[in-house]
């Protein structure tokens, strides 16, 4: 009887996200007066944007910016699934929906100072969405302007370690956890607890950092030897855990040593996928350089979104985003004013 009800309430959520913002186009958005959005709606958008508050306010600095920006605009979405979060680190208990995927168009416009190449552009993002009551109370977004800077040939960041390239969805095209057709009643994966589970180890893996040796988190132990790794503008692709250890978690902990992470507003898992997001999820010190920029030697923090597959009880895909802009900010460099890399 609590499994029917869990994945009753799983997939309402679903439904209303799905009709609300993924299958309603960009403009039909900017039309509505936010019906399926609750009085007391708040969001949380990448910088510039920053805290919205109120479903106006979310169409004024957010859809429509973007909508104003790009031509044709369509919505191509890769991963889609939702989970309910106990709100055990830093509130946000409820179900949450979440999306990762790209806004294609032409990119005709400025938008929070990138300057247009009025060409074909792929706009990746990501977005986290609590519902309650059957209304969407609350939102997270992260959206890669590192990346969209790159496709215009003015860089705000150095050429990246990693892979610059579109960022894909899963290899076995299995990331859309709906169907308008799907029955209610049907109970949750027991499938979704193992990944979420697997997630919430390895987490406690990166905890186990001595500050030294990359091999003292145990990485292994929750990795696919051939893990996919697909991170944000500015740090890039990278396949195996010699890979990923190569282009992001050295460079990353030589930056920001003592980094202590998984202070998550929402942390879900759903059959074979599981995902979180910290506002901020991280909380360190600068000490070192890192992707061309200086250290600050002060606190700083991290906007991070994580989408994680599992395959064979070990972890195959994740993609990452990071609020890039944010993080220097804190550094005192605006990236997205100063474009020192073109």
């Amino acid at each position: 009887m609590l499994n029917a009800i869990y994945s009753s309430g799983i997939q309402a959520a679903k439904a209303l996200v799905w009709k609300s913002i993924v299958q309603r186009s960009w403009s039909d958005q900017l039309k509505g007066q936010g019906s399926d959005y609750s009085q007391d709606f708040a969001a949380t958008v990448c910088h510039p944007v920053n805290e919205l508050s109120g479903y106006s306010q979310f169409q004024a600095e957010f859809l429509t910016p973007i909508a104003n920006s790009f031509t044709d605009l369509e919505r191509r979405v890769d991963l889609f699934f939702a989970g309910h979060w106990d709100g055990r680190c830093c509130g946000g208990a409820g179900t949450w929906v979440t999306i990762h995927g790209h806004l294609v168009g032409r990119f005709s416009r400025s938008l929070w100072g990138i300057e247009p190449s009025d060409k074909l552009t792929y706009l990746r993002l990501g977005e986290f969405y609590r519902v309650d009551r059957d209304q969407i109370v609350e939102a997270r977004v992260i959206v890669d302007l590192v990346d969209l800077a790159r496709q215009t040939g003015n860089r705000v960041l150095p050429i990246a370690s990693g892979l610059e390239h579109l960022v894909p969805g899963p290899a076995n095209r299995s990331g859309i956890l709906y169907s308008p057709d799907a029955r209610a009643s049907n109970p949750p994966n027991e499938r979704s607890h193992e990944c979420l589970a697997l997630v919430e180890r390895m987490i406690g893996g990166l905890g186990r950092f001595d500050g030294d040796s990359l091999k003292s988190m145990g990485m292994r132990d929750y990795w696919d030897p051939m893990m996919m790794w697909y991170g944000p503008g500015g740090i890039g692709t990278t396949r195996t855990i010699e890979g990923f250890e190569e282009h992001h978690q050295r460079p990353f902990l030589h930056a920001i040593p003592d980094r202590k992470g998984g202070n998550h507003r929402a942390r879900i898992g759903e059959d074979p996928f599981a995902a979180s997001t910290g506002w901020p999820s991280i909380h360190a010190t600068s000490q070192g350089n890192y992707l061309g920029i200086a250290a600050s030697h002060r606190p700083v923090t991290m906007r991070v979104m994580d989408w994680w597959f599992m395959d064979h009880h070990l972890l195959r895909e994740n993609w990452v985003l990071i609020d890039l802009p944010n993080f220097f900010m804190q550094l005192g460099v605006d990236i997205l004013e100063e474009h020192r890399f073109s």
